[in-house]
């Protein structure tokens, strides 16, 4: 067995026990996409396109409410950004090599591939070739995630409409963060974006996703300010 093969095999087992939670989410959203009014074809193609369980949920949500493309296509990219950590911290892992190499791997990271290659890319003395654990966990993620939303896709199809899936959509976003309610300044947080939302609901093209976020970042800097000065 290649060394190659052997550690794109090593993501493949070490991203598995993260595809739990991965398969009924994927799910969740193809159907939640056909209960928004949307076609199975711009449906799969957000899971193509987007890859994001989370921003691909604001996204189509966004749209199916009114908001401009302009507002859906910026809070995923504010939903995103965290990428640009992902990659900051991969960067001394992947800086040899080739820009295609590069742009490949980066479409497929995620949460999940980040946690568990970054632990490997630490805890394995592997000269060559690492990246091929990236590529492992990604391609496995990515193969689950689009079969999911495709079962997803076709059951949404299929299920009565007075049945109702919208329910599921906080029901996720709640599953996400339901760790978070154990620390308290992670409540503050989100009651002050949970606040601005509701003020700022108004504003035009349902701009309030977007400045609901930022507003809770503000507020989550000046949290850790106090705190380091305690």
């Amino acid at each position: 067995m290649s060394s190659k093969l052997s550690i794109f095999k090593t993501g493949s087992i070490d991203i598995a026990p993260l595809l739990i939670p991965v398969i009924p989410f994927g799910i969740i959203f193809g159907a939640i996409g056909i209960e928004l009014g949307f076609s199975p074809l711009m449906t799969y193609a957000t899971s193509l396109i987007i890859f994001g369980g989370a921003s691909q949920i604001v996204f189509i949500q966004l749209l199916s409410g009114g908001a401009s493309s302009l507002v859906a296509i910026t809070s995923v990219g504010v939903i995103n950004s965290r990428h640009f950590l992902y990659g900051a911290v991969l960067t001394e892992y992947l800086e040899k090599l080739s820009l295609v190499k590069k742009l490949l791997i980066s479409y497929l990271i995620t949460d999940q591939t980040f946690a568990v290659s970054n632990k490997f890319f630490k805890s394995q003395n592997v000269k060559n070739n690492k990246h091929y654990h990236l590529l492992g966990a990604g391609i496995t993620l990515w193969t689950t995630w689009q079969v999911t939303t495709i079962i997803g896709i076709l059951l949404g199809s299929i299920v009565p409409e007075e049945w109702g899936l919208k329910f599921a959509i906080p029901l996720t976003f709640l599953a996400i963060i339901i760790n978070e309610f154990r620390k308290l300044d992670h409540v503050l947080v989100m009651l002050i974006s949970g606040i601005s939302s509701l003020i700022f609901f108004d504003v035009p093209f349902k701009a309030y996703i977007i400045i609901t976020p930022f507003i809770g970042l503000f507020s989550a800097l000046i949290i850790i300010k106090i705190k380091d000065s305690q």
